[in-house]
């Protein structure tokens, strides 16, 4: 299997695509640990036959907390306190038009995104260093590489991922490091169901119009994305397959940066 005997640690791990990367890393033989805010992540965990690390990382010391009860969970299940495989994925949105943005909103969403997978990057990077192997996978998004209104914070969280990713797989390349980004358009996922209704209500249009004319209408492939289809190339990214493969950001979004 392409990561047999792995630790893996993948936030956001209790729905969507987290849930689904973390399964499909299990499945391929990797040592999860599962990341996320609800209680139901010890029973995913559990399932997997991994561990459990639960923090909120849009605290400031959230990502500490993540990386040293994620190494220490490693340590556990491997004998090695080492991550070998770190997916940052979780993340969330936040409609509105730019002046109406909360600070406080911007804040939480810029740790969450963006400071927490550079911190637990520094965090684990050393030992994949000392090892001369490891996958970093970062989730970023079509939005940080084409611009959509009201999404002011995520696409500027999303971008800087993708910055993220580059600098590191230059950095880390040369001791068996990779470091790339997927970047899905709309996942068929609750957070994107539930932003259906939000983008409704922004930009007054019914329900029904959103998916078909918003989050379908770049596209040339008209459906939504499934969350196996992100963790089938997560996992490509992660195995030894994908060793040439560094600083890339993948679109998975239907054609939609064709254009």
């Amino acid at each position: 299997m392409p990561v047999e005997g792995r630790a893996a640690l993948v936030t956001g791990a209790t729905s969507g695509i987290g849930l689904a990367v973390a399964r499909a890393l299990a499945d391929a033989g990797a040592r999860v640990i599962v990341h996320g805010r609800r209680d139901e992540g010890r029973r995913i965990a559990g399932e997997l036959g991994g561990a459990w690390v639960q923090a909120d990382l849009a605290h400031p010391d959230g990502a500490a907390r993540v990386a040293e009860e994620a190494l220490a969970a490693a340590g556990r299940m491997t004998g090695v306190a080492r991550i070998d495989v770190l997916v940052n994925n979780a993340g969330g949105q936040h409609i509105d038009p730019v002046e109406d943005f909360p600070d406080d909103v911007w804040a939480a969403m810029l740790r969450t995104m963006l400071t927490a997978p550079f911190q637990l990057t520094r965090a684990a990077l050393p030992a994949m260093k000392a090892a001369g192997w490891g996958r970093v996978v970062n989730v970023a998004s079509t939005q940080g590489l084409v611009a959509s209104p009201y999404k002011s914070a995520y696409a500027a969280a999303k971008a800087g991922v993708i910055g993220l990713t580059r600098a590191v797989a230059v950095e880390a390349g040369p001791f068996g490091v990779t470091c790339n980004a997927v970047c899905p358009a709309y996942v068929r996922t609750p957070l994107v169901e539930a932003q259906i209704a939000g983008q409704s209500r922004t930009l007054g249009i019914p329900e029904q119009d959103v998916e078909r004319e918003v989050m379908l209408g770049p596209a040339a492939v008209k459906r939504l994305i499934e969350p196996e289809e992100v963790a089938a190339l997560v996992l490509y990214l992660a195995s030894d397959a994908a060793a040439p493969v560094t600083g890339a950001a993948l679109p998975l979004d239907g054609g939609w940066t064709a254009r």
